[in-house]
């Protein structure tokens, strides 16, 4: 089981895609957990998952967070897939950047 970490500024607008996303994963029989956090979290919260994503709003902090965690798959959550809350794309993205 794979587990992801969305973050953007408070977590709240990524806890709507992490429902969206926890529907895709469990259509597409894909064993994940999933949840979001504040970006305020990520120095703790991110060591725990296997892949740590951003919202379009904290893309800034991709380089930033992916030198802090050398060990972790880091990457910012598409924009227009953010827009659309396309829980499927984020899904596909997360899986071929962990070779699943």
């Amino acid at each position: 089981m794979k587990t992801i970490y969305l973050f953007c500024n408070q977590g709240m607008s990524t806890s709507m895609l992490v429902k969206k996303v926890q529907a895709a994963a469990a259509a597409m029989q894909y064993d994940v957990t999933i949840a979001a956090w504040p970006l305020s979290e990520v120095d703790v919260k991110g060591a725990e998952a296997d892949m740590i994503l951003l919202g379009p709003q904290v893309r800034y902090a991709v380089k930033k967070i992916a030198a802090q965690f050398p060990d972790k798959k880091v990457d910012a959550v598409d924009m227009r897939a953010y827009g659309l809350m396309d829980g499927k794309s984020v899904v596909e993205m997360a899986k071929k950047a962990l070779g699943d």
